[in-house]
């Protein structure tokens, strides 16, 4: 190990959201015991919080298989480069921040050269492959949770688990009302209004914006004071809504740039499954979840996954707390059926937004300060 004085951790966290994840317990650790090194794979934001780069990040920030075989020599070399690293100067611990085709591979060579390993964001062994938990307890000393119902298949495995709380929480910031949300937004204060979330990639985009768009302009036949936002989450993805708007012309649309203000200002949203499920809960805004896959993607999923619910904020509540519309009941009609039903009873939204509440309040406080105090606990039983 490092040996005696200063105590050195080697982090190592792949796409934007393991490096805001790292980066929040950096601080924490190093806000507690400033003397505690920090060197691993990092991102701008571990770098600004004092980690060094022994690598950058975003070699590991690939998804899909046309894309990890294009970067596989960049990937190679970094595990390589690690695993040296791991030899020659092995730290006292190793943290692995999600990134799991990776980081399992690297929890392997330090765990067998005896050096602690600490998992943070846990790979979705409670929705397929259960079986893999008994491989990760074989080489993870402590696994870090970011979701209360994973908790549950650690302890039954035997695994060290710590439910630390969600870092969206963290990263959210103070939600604006709905009437300031509306006013940056341009949106009429008084006006019912629906946000549209297709999700932030071009192919989910093509995939749910005709279903968004139709089921708005079904909605603006019922409601035609309503107005809808969507957001946009970057060129490629306005280049697509363009193209969908000049055969969609839903009543009253607003094209925005954020989702948190769009669905803060919003009455009622479909959301695409996601990550983006919890943002709206988190706001608490009613929302109606959508799942749509390719016919042979979805046939392969309803084998491999095996989960009670769709929707994360669904997971989260143990009940369905919004609608969940999947494959071919994610159309236009059923979407605006579900919308409609929220705009016109002001209860049902009242009833949604307390589940919401729950959700909330169910995803913790203060994350990386309790993740911080796992890793020390790690790092003073080094010492």
């Amino acid at each position: 190990m490092a040996g005696a004085g200063r105590r050195r951790v080697m982090v190592v966290a792949g796409e934007a959201s393991g490096d805001r994840i790292a980066a929040g317990l950096i601080r924490e650790v190093r806000g507690r015991e400033p003397e505690v090194h920090f060197e691993g794979v990092a991102g701008p934001a571990m770098e600004a919080a004092g980690c060094r780069a022994l690598f950058p990040s975003d070699q590991l920030a690939v998804v899909g298989m046309t894309e990890v075989l294009r970067h596989f020599g960049d990937i190679r070399r970094v595990f390589k480069g690690l695993k040296a690293r791991l030899k020659e100067a092995p730290p006292d611990l190793l943290v692995c921040v999600d990134a799991p085709d990776f980081n399992l591979r690297l929890a392997k060579v330090a765990h067998k050269l005896g050096i602690p390993v600490v998992y943070y964001v846990s790979p979705q062994v409670w929705a397929w492959r259960r079986g893999r938990v008994h491989k990760i307890g074989r080489i993870v000393d402590h696994m870090m949770v970011i979701f209360p119902f994973e908790t549950e298949v650690y302890e039954q495995a035997g695994v060290p688990v710590t439910y630390v709380g969600n870092p969206l929480i963290e990263r959210i910031p103070a939600v604006p009302e709905q009437a300031q949300a509306r006013a940056a937004l341009e949106v009429p204060g008084e006006a019912p209004v629906v946000a549209l979330l297709p999700g932030s990639r071009r192919s989910e985009v093509l995939r749910m914006g005709p279903v968004l768009l139709r089921a708005a302009e079904l909605l603006g036949e019922r409601f035609p004071d309503a107005h809808f936002v969507l957001p946009v989450a970057g060129p490629a993805v306005g280049e697509v809504l363009d193209e969908l708007l000049t055969e969609y012309q839903p009543p009253n649309f607003h094209r925005v740039t954020d989702s948190l203000s769009a669905a803060a200002a919003a009455d009622c949203a479909a959301v695409t499954s996601g990550t983006a499920t919890l943002e709206t809960a988190v706001v608490g805004t009613p929302l109606v979840v959508l799942y749509k896959l390719s016919p042979v993607t979805f046939w392969l999923a309803q084998r491999l996954i095996k989960v009670p619910h769709i929707g994360m904020v669904n997971l989260v509540a143990g009940r369905e707390v919004a609608p969940e519309l999947i494959q071919d009941d994610a159309e236009p009609g059923r979407v605006s059926e579900e919308l409609g039903r929220y705009l016109a009873d002001p209860a049902a939204r009242e009833r949604a937004r307390r589940d919401l509440a729950g959700v909330r309040a169910t995803l913790g406080e203060n994350p990386s300060a309790r993740a911080a105090e796992v890793v020390l606990g790690h790092i003073r039983r080094e010492g």
